[in-house]
Protein backbone atom coordinates (compact mmCIF):
# COMPACT_ATOMS: atom_id res chain seq x y z
CA UNK A 1 0.00 0.00 0.00
CA UNK A 2 1.93 3.14 -1.04
CA UNK A 3 1.70 6.35 1.56
CA UNK A 4 -1.18 8.02 -0.31
CA UNK A 5 -3.27 5.15 0.36
CA UNK A 6 -2.74 4.86 3.87
CA UNK A 7 -2.89 8.34 4.46
CA UNK A 8 -6.47 8.33 2.33
CA UNK A 9 -7.52 5.40 4.50
CA UNK A 10 -6.79 7.19 7.71
CA UNK A 11 -8.15 10.24 6.94
CA UNK A 12 -11.37 8.16 6.09
CA UNK A 13 -11.06 6.10 9.31
CA UNK A 14 -11.07 9.52 11.02
CA UNK A 15 -14.09 10.90 9.19
CA UNK A 16 -15.94 8.33 10.33
CA UNK A 17 -14.82 7.90 13.85
CA UNK A 18 -15.89 11.85 14.18
CA UNK A 19 -19.27 10.91 12.51
CA UNK A 20 -22.34 10.89 14.84
CA UNK A 21 -25.82 8.69 14.34
CA UNK A 22 -27.90 10.86 12.27
CA UNK A 23 -25.37 12.83 10.89
CA UNK A 24 -24.60 13.50 6.73
CA UNK A 25 -21.03 11.98 6.16
CA UNK A 26 -18.74 14.50 4.07
CA UNK A 27 -16.44 13.03 1.76
CA UNK A 28 -13.74 15.32 0.48
CA UNK A 29 -12.81 13.73 -3.03
CA UNK A 30 -9.84 15.45 -4.34
CA UNK A 31 -9.17 13.20 -7.61
CA UNK A 32 -9.35 15.90 -9.90
CA UNK A 33 -7.93 18.74 -7.61
CA UNK A 34 -5.27 20.80 -8.42
CA UNK A 35 -3.56 23.62 -6.49
CA UNK A 36 -2.79 26.90 -8.26
CA UNK A 37 -0.35 29.91 -6.47
CA UNK A 38 -2.39 33.13 -6.54
CA UNK A 39 -0.74 36.84 -4.76
CA UNK A 40 -3.80 38.94 -6.39
CA UNK A 41 -7.31 38.33 -6.24
CA UNK A 42 -10.48 40.43 -6.85
CA UNK A 43 -13.77 39.96 -6.18
CA UNK A 44 -17.25 41.03 -7.88
CA UNK A 45 -20.72 40.30 -7.42
CA UNK A 46 -24.42 40.82 -7.92
CA UNK A 47 -27.81 39.85 -6.89
CA UNK A 48 -27.42 36.27 -8.34
CA UNK A 49 -23.75 35.12 -7.65
CA UNK A 50 -20.17 36.41 -6.40
CA UNK A 51 -17.20 36.14 -8.67
CA UNK A 52 -13.61 35.69 -7.43
CA UNK A 53 -10.54 36.45 -9.58
CA UNK A 54 -7.18 34.82 -8.86
CA UNK A 55 -3.90 35.81 -10.51
CA UNK A 56 -0.32 36.65 -10.50
CA UNK A 57 1.57 39.62 -10.54
CA UNK A 58 4.46 39.32 -11.65
CA UNK A 59 5.86 43.19 -12.15
CA UNK A 60 9.46 43.40 -10.34
CA UNK A 61 9.47 47.11 -10.62
CA UNK A 62 7.98 49.39 -8.31
CA UNK A 63 8.04 52.59 -10.42
CA UNK A 64 6.10 50.93 -13.32
CA UNK A 65 3.52 52.94 -15.65
CA UNK A 66 1.26 49.75 -15.89
CA UNK A 67 1.09 46.52 -13.84
CA UNK A 68 -0.18 43.39 -15.72
CA UNK A 69 -1.90 40.49 -13.78
CA UNK A 70 -1.74 37.31 -15.20
CA UNK A 71 -5.75 35.96 -14.31
CA UNK A 72 -5.53 31.73 -13.45
CA UNK A 73 -8.96 30.93 -11.81
CA UNK A 74 -12.43 32.43 -11.32
CA UNK A 75 -14.44 30.70 -8.64
CA UNK A 76 -18.22 31.99 -9.21
CA UNK A 77 -20.32 31.71 -5.73
CA UNK A 78 -23.95 31.92 -4.47
CA UNK A 79 -24.22 34.91 -1.93
CA UNK A 80 -24.76 32.04 0.86
CA UNK A 81 -21.78 30.37 0.05
CA UNK A 82 -19.58 33.55 -0.60
CA UNK A 83 -21.17 34.36 3.00
CA UNK A 84 -20.13 30.71 4.53
CA UNK A 85 -16.79 31.36 2.97
CA UNK A 86 -16.45 34.76 4.12
CA UNK A 87 -17.01 33.17 7.54
CA UNK A 88 -14.39 30.16 7.44
CA UNK A 89 -11.80 32.77 6.42
CA UNK A 90 -12.57 35.44 9.12
CA UNK A 91 -12.12 32.41 12.03
CA UNK A 92 -8.84 30.81 10.12
CA UNK A 93 -6.98 34.24 9.73
CA UNK A 94 -7.73 34.51 12.85
CA UNK A 95 -6.14 31.57 14.34
CA UNK A 96 -3.14 32.49 12.14
CA UNK A 97 -3.38 35.80 13.96
CA UNK A 98 -3.25 34.38 17.55
CA UNK A 99 -0.20 31.56 16.51
CA UNK A 100 2.11 34.33 14.61
CA UNK A 101 1.18 37.77 15.12
CA UNK A 102 -1.31 40.56 13.32
CA UNK A 103 -0.80 40.60 9.89
CA UNK A 104 -0.79 44.19 8.75
CA UNK A 105 -1.56 44.62 5.11
CA UNK A 106 -2.16 48.18 2.93
CA UNK A 107 -5.67 48.95 2.04
CA UNK A 108 -4.68 51.66 -0.13
CA UNK A 109 -3.30 51.19 -3.89
CA UNK A 110 -0.28 53.30 -4.53
CA UNK A 111 -1.96 57.18 -5.66
CA UNK A 112 -2.38 57.37 -9.64
CA UNK A 113 -3.13 53.45 -10.09
CA UNK A 114 -6.11 52.25 -11.67
CA UNK A 115 -7.81 49.07 -11.91
CA UNK A 116 -9.52 47.97 -15.24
Amino acid sequence: MSADEKKKESGAAAGAANQTAGQTRIVWDDSNMRSVYANVSNVAGGREEIVLLFGMNQSWHAAQKEVKVQLTDRVVLSPFAAKRLSILLSNVLADYEKKFGKLEIAAQRPEGTTVQ
